[in-house]
């Protein structure tokens, strides 16, 4: 892929206007008040995932509308004391895997909690949550259309709560530091970062890579490629639908939620990116008010950073937590 988005210094300083729709603050409130009327119900059972030197709890929670979601909970075995903890969110299709996945942070001294997508996790990685009430198992994408003529019924305002309380359940733990919680992810992990990041004040880093769910209006006219994509293929049909699409939408762009971060933050990027073209990463970016930084790979595409950006990630929290 080449270069085809904004050169650099005009992505450093793109800035759209915000698409925030009228009440969009108390519509996340009412959101997040409802799955709070339910029993959080975390449960963290141990695990005998044939890991020495790490203990591993296999977790459930209670998300959107006290449907039971599930996760890992991983720290460094025979360590008493109170950890940060980088809370993990998973890329498009994707699911929880199995514990020895996810063994970096425990590793680096830190806990971690791996949040399970819920109906994903049939693509690339297996995943244990169905999207309740209506659908079953885990099945194969695409979601990005799923319920998006009202922002109630969209699919991702069940994930973007879901990973709300995700963090709430960290912060039962006696064992996790409530003042050092980090929230990661790449791609839809990203954008699901992102959006935890602007609706829970607990928050003390995010570190969202090549993240997905920004500037929805630019990405589907900018890329041919999926996820954005299935948003063009549902207007394709629905061509009266286009102006109740983006309005629905722009309940769940990254911009919002950014703009209301109150962490610090690490972004990535990179400059060959047709999946989240770097313009709509730039675009949340620059709605960050806090201390913030922001890493471009300007020869690489969808995998970013790959292993440098997580070295990246590393000495950003060492330096931060010590």
């Amino acid at each position: 892929m080449a270069f085809f988005d904004m050169p650099l210094a005009e992505l450093q300083v793109y800035r759209p206007d915000l698409p925030e729709p009228p009440r969009f603050d108390r519509f996340w409130q009412t959101m997040l008040g409802d799955a709070r009327q339910h029993e959080l119900g975390a449960d963290f059972e141990l695990y005998d995932a044939n890991l020495k030197l790490v203990d591993v709890f296999d977790v459930t929670f209670s998300g959107y509308g006290g449907q039971r979601v599930k996760g890992w909970y991983i720290r460094p075995a025979g360590v008493n004391d109170a950890l940060p903890c980088v809370v993990e969110y998973i890329g498009y299709g994707g699911g929880r895997g199995f514990p020895h996945d996810w063994l970096v942070w425990a590793n680096a001294g830190y806990a971690t909690f791996v949040m399970d997508t819920r109906g994903q996790g049939s693509s690339w990685r297996r995943g244990d949550t169905p999207d309740l009430p209506d659908g079953a198992n885990p099945f194969f994408p695409g979601f990005m259309t799923q319920g998006i003529k009202d922002p109630e019924t969209y699919y991702y305002t069940r994930v973007y709560v879901d990973a709300v309380r995700a963090v709430e359940a960290v912060l039962t733990r006696d064992d996790v530091d409530p003042k050092r919680i980090a929230v990661t992810g790449g791609s839809q992990g990203g954008g699901l970062t992102i959006a935890a990041a602007g609706l829970h004040e607990g928050i003390d880093v995010a570190m969202p890579d090549v993240p997905f769910l920004c500037h929805f209006r630019r990405a589907v006219g900018l890329t041919d490629a999926n996820p954005y994509q299935e948003i063009v293929h549902y207007l394709r049909v629905h061509q009266d639908q286009d102006a109740l699409v983006f309005n629905v939408l722009d309940h769940f762009d990254g911009m919002n939620f950014a703009a209301r971060m109150k962490c610090d933050c690490l972004f990535s990027t990179s400059l060959m990116d047709d999946i989240c073209p770097p313009s709509t990463v730039f675009a949340a970016y620059n709605h960050v008010s806090t201390n913030k930084d922001i890493r471009v790979y300007r020869f690489n595409m969808h995998e970013g950073g790959g292993s440098r950006h997580l070295l990246a990630k590393l000495q950003y929290l060492n330096e931060r937590w010590g």
